[in-house]
């Protein structure tokens, strides 16, 4: 199954990403060779989909929509449903409303008009997921968007939205960590959202990140933040709000000190929401175990998790390099 490699080539097919292009290619390649039993299953959903003639993308807020592809919505339907669950989006695929569980335009409507135009900027997604996000930096005029996730199954959501996509070679997603990826510092905007509180070492992934930017690029930063004075830091015993992998919630200046002392500049804080079953929600689209946010807070009361921590707060920190 050609996941991406055809894409790829059109997309590193420019002189400053040319020279990066083979070692992407190979580090991806190697990803995919997982034993892995939902891989038929999932290959099965784009082989149907591949057979469909392409649609147009735009945007209907919040939803990232594909007009005029050429099957039924129960086709499309069906082989989506075989690619569950569906974290980030929502999209319409013709008169399919795929309904995900994260409302990923509240996100989007906090930061779009206050980061610098992404218009014919190389940008770099890290934890792109499905590629919803990567896909809205194109619509903004993006003139290069690379996206890069390691969990295989959002790389077959992502294939499977440009299966059905008219032929685009401005964004793409590649199946890797920033760890793998090599030192590339031409991208002018790089997000990382919803990645930070996910690393065992912050600091070291803030200078992973550096090492991607040109020189006075842009940083647009989202994570999870606590209450608390300079210095303090919330480090979870086991699940945070049922997430595995949660090492540490910082306060918002204990954040803007780490990104001080990893050598960014201009350093502002965009943005402070907690995080509400509106914007992380139960759908259909999740699968059998449609579990989500308001499972994860205590009944009781809701500005609590289940654990007892403080329920999820989300800041948007912008910088420079």
């Amino acid at each position: 199954m050609n996941l991406f490699e055809d894409k790829f080539r059109l997309f590193f097919n420019d002189l400053t990403l040319h020279k990066f292009a083979d070692e992407c290619l190979s580090k991806s390649l190697k990803a995919f060779q997982v034993n892995n039993g939902n891989i038929q299953k999932w290959n099965e959903a784009l082989d149907g989909l591949n057979t469909l003639s392409k649609g147009e993308l735009g945007l209907i807020e919040p939803y990232l929509c594909l007009k005029n592809i050429g099957a039924s919505s129960n086709i499309i339907e069906s082989s989506l449903k075989k690619l569950l669950p569906w974290r980030k989006g929502p999209f319409i695929f013709n008169d399919l409303i795929l309904e995900s569980e994260w409302q990923g335009d509240l996100k989007w409507q906090r930061l779009k008009n206050i980061i610098a135009p992404l218009k014919n900027r190389r940008v770099l997604d890290v934890g792109a997921g499905n590629g919803y996000f990567t896909l809205r930096m194109t619509l903004e005029g993006a003139n290069k968007v690379l996206g890069i996730e390691p969990f295989l199954l959002f790389n077959y959501q992502n294939a499977a939205i440009n299966a059905l996509c008219q032929e685009n070679s401005d964004s793409l997603l590649l199946p890797l960590r920033l760890e793998e990826m090599p030192s590339m510092p031409v991208f002018e905007s790089v997000f990382s959202m919803g990645v930070l509180y996910h690393q065992r070492n912050h600091m070291e992934h803030l200078a992973m990140l550096k090492e991607m930017m040109a020189p006075g690029s842009e940083l647009i930063l989202e994570t999870l933040i606590v209450d608390g004075k300079e210095g303090y830091s919330l480090i979870p015993q086991g699940r945070y709000a049922n997430m595995r992998n949660v090492y540490c919630l910082p306060s918002i200046d204990t954040l803007k000190s780490w990104l001080k002392d990893s050598g960014y500049l201009n350093i502002r804080v965009i943005d402070i929401s907690q995080t509400t079953p509106v914007e992380q929600r139960k759908t259909s689209w999740i699968g059998d175990n449609p579990a989500s946010l308001e499972d994860f807070l205590d009944p009781s009361d809701p500005s609590l998790t289940i654990e007892g921590y403080p329920a999820p707060t989300r800041a948007i920190v912008i910088c420079n390099n």
